[in-house]
């Protein structure tokens, strides 16, 4: 699966794991995509398949027992792999990449504004006044439609829509190329999500900035995404654009999630589930790390793992899909 050279972020090969005393958990392994200026990259799976470990290790912030072990990510031209901490922290970390963290009800302080909290930012990486940070704090929380006078209140006092907003703006404090949206609207109504949803297509939309949207909702990537990565026990096992991705998976896992939610319109259907769990990524399984729960497995599935085959600017990695022409699912 290879990279553009003018990409934004190219992600090469990376393998990101965490050393307990029972053996390397696998989180990420040997993942590779790209993203472009501009672009919505949606990256979805089920809960525990790398997602956020992915997001971690692009804003290198691998929590322990974690680490890089190897591979490439390349921000506008600069490898973060070969930098270090107080480097990375310099010219990357909230300049060039920022994060909707997952959960803003438990990623703001409690014992301070919102206000200072994004002043925080604001006087630590760009060197601000108190006077001047407290300027562009007004401005942030105008940009995602708050009153300025939320900058004066503590986390308590402030709905989960209004949580998720702050931490929003502070994510577009230092104006970053890229923002990584781990799960933006969990725990959020319908409603608020669907604000939220709106407040990022147009930020996304007047500043330019970069998305990486993560999230195990479809509908929400359906909404947001110009490409998708889906991925499964530390890899991505299908890669194109959302149209492609949406309306002809070609890889089973992509194709059982999308049987596993309910259509507003066409014939009912009966919804499909996904027996069994994902593997172990201690030892996770020598072939397709899918193969045990996958109802069309053959044997090359379980001996050998498949490599990425490129169709029309889309990927898969599936052996179905490199022994027959053309699949349909049934």
């Amino acid at each position: 699966m290879g990279c553009a050279v003018m990409a934004l972020l190219e992600v090469e090969d990376l393998k990101t794991h965490y050393f307990t005393l029972r053996g390397p958990v696998r989180a990420v392994d040997g993942v590779t995509l790209q993203l472009e200026r501009g672009e919505v990259l949606g990256i979805a799976g089920e809960s525990g398949c790398g997602k956020s470990t992915l997001a971690w290790s692009i804003l290198g912030m691998v929590p322990p027992p974690g680490r890089i072990v190897s591979g490439r990510l390349v921000v506008d031209g600069i490898d973060i792999t070969k930098l270090s901490e107080e480097e990375i922290r310099a010219k990357i970390r909230w300049k060039k990449v920022s994060m909707i963290f997952q959960g803003a009800m438990n990623s703001l302080n409690p014992v301070y504004t919102a206000g200072a909290q994004i002043e925080e930012v604001l006087t630590y990486h760009a060197r601000m006044s108190k006077l001047e940070a407290r300027k562009r704090v007004y401005q942030l929380l105008e940009s995602v439609g708050l009153d300025r006078s939320i900058a004066n209140r503590y986390p308590h006092e402030l709905s989960g829509g209004q949580k998720q907003r702050v931490v929003i703006a502070m994510a577009l404090a230092l104006e970053p190329d890229i923002v990584i949206a781990d799960e933006p609207t969990t725990a959020l109504d319908v409603v608020v999500q669907a604000q939220i949803l709106n407040l990022m297509k147009r930020l996304q939309r007047e500043k330019g900035i970069s998305i990486i949207l993560i999230t195990h909702d479809l509908a929400v990537i359906a909404e947001m995404a110009d490409r998708v990565a889906i991925m499964y026990a530390g890899k991505i096992v299908e890669y194109g654009g959302s149209e492609q991705i949406f309306y002809k998976p070609r890889h089973p896992y992509t194709y059982l999630l999308m049987k596993a939610v309910p259509k507003l319109r066409g014939p009912k259907e009966s919804l499909v589930y996904i027996p069994g769990q994902p593997p172990d990524l201690i030892n996770p399984p020598r072939g397709c790390r899918f193969a045990p729960r996958c109802p069309y497995a053959m044997e090359v599935c379980k001996e050998d793992p498949p490599e990425f085959t490129p169709e029309k600017g889309r990927m898969s990695a599936c052996w179905l899909e490199r022994t027959l022409e053309k699949i349909r699912y049934s």
